[in-house]
């Protein structure tokens, strides 16, 4: 079990044949009926598992669900596969939702050309933080129209991948190594990302711009967007530090990403809460009708360079 900060943590569960229960305000884990560790129910962001003959009590998803904390299950490849989602969330839900079912078309589009062109040029700074030339993902960045009709992303994203990881390197899910560092990285974001959806009163499923009817959290896919690069940033920075493939030490740094320091409209605040911000100002998008997304200021190169860095004793 390991697990990041000291609100919101995200809580991983890796070790097979874990036991996982409630006892008195917190999250119990324990094997062959010794227990191993409990953190409190109320310092949870999320529960991401991946190991195989994992038990639990009921009571574990319904604490979960009644603090809007995603349970994530995930595959060998460390992508998730099932969020465990609760039923009720914000007070004003039921009016959020229609407000997100109704949105039209142009203030989807709107909300979308921003969401990219706020990813863009976030990793033309992860670029330049790497001494990689990355002055033109602004030029691409103020080329991003309503709804990207002209596939930007995409064209960003083929010079992005190779500039910071090198020409032999290919962005492929099931692949190890740093891919599924990358995995993992995306899955913790997405956890904190459909914790603020629940918390915000909107539903997962109802994305802007993802629509594929088989994805059950499109929108959570969506508003992942302008924070990704944050995590290839921190599986950088890992590589540069000999970290090749997916281990305790490397999960641990992962999960820092959940308080790390950005700057923002407020000052300066841990990514959880610029994610809840941000996800806020999109629920309220939807209601006035305007796309008026609170969305992080760029982080310097130095503050990208220490991205995913932990005192010693706590990678241990």
């Amino acid at each position: 079990m390991t697990y990041s900060g000291a609100m919101n943590r995200i809580v991983d569960i890796s070790t097979d044949g874990l036991h996982l229960a409630i006892f008195r305000g917190f999250l119990t884990v324990s094997k062959s009926g010794e227990e191993q560790g409990r953190i409190a129910l109320d310092d949870i962001g999320g529960l991401i598992v991946h190991a195989h003959g994992i038990t639990w009590t009921n009571q574990v998803f319904v604490q979960m669900a009644e603090r809007n904390v995603p349970v994530v299950l995930c595959a060998a490849n460390h992508a998730p596969v099932s969020v465990v989602w609760p039923l009720q969330g914000h007070h004003a839900q039921g009016a959020r939702l229609r407000a997100q079912i109704d949105a039209s078309k142009p203030l989807q589009k709107q909300m979308w050309q921003k969401i990219i062109a706020s990813k863009i040029r976030l990793q033309g700074q992860v670029l330049k933080a790497n001494g990689k030339e990355g002055g033109a993902f602004d030029l691409l960045a103020r080329k991003v129209r309503s709804g990207d009709p002209d596939n930007i992303e995409a064209q960003a994203a083929r010079r992005y991948w190779k500039a910071l990881f090198g020409n032999d390197f290919s962005r492929d899910q099931d692949a190890g190594g740093m891919n599924a560092m990358l995995n993992y990285g995306y899955t913790v974001l997405r956890a904190i990302v459909s914790r603020a959806i629940c918390a915000s009163g909107l539903h997962p499923t109802a994305g802007i711009f993802h629509s594929n009817r088989a994805n059950a959290f499109a929108l959570s896919d969506d508003l992942m967007e302008p924070f990704r690069p944050l995590v290839d940033q921190i599986v950088c920075n890992l590589a540069a530090r000999g970290y090749c493939e997916l281990t305790p030490d490397s999960k641990r740094q992962l999960t820092s990403l959940t308080t790390f320091d950005l700057p923002g409209a407020h000052g300066t605040s841990p990514c959880t809460l610029h994610v809840n911000r941000f996800v806020h100002s999109v629920a309220a998008s939807f209601e006035n009708g305007q796309p008026d997304l609170e969305l992080p200021s760029l982080p310097t190169p130095l503050e990208l360079a220490g991205l995913g860095t932990l005192p010693e004793e706590e990678t241990r």
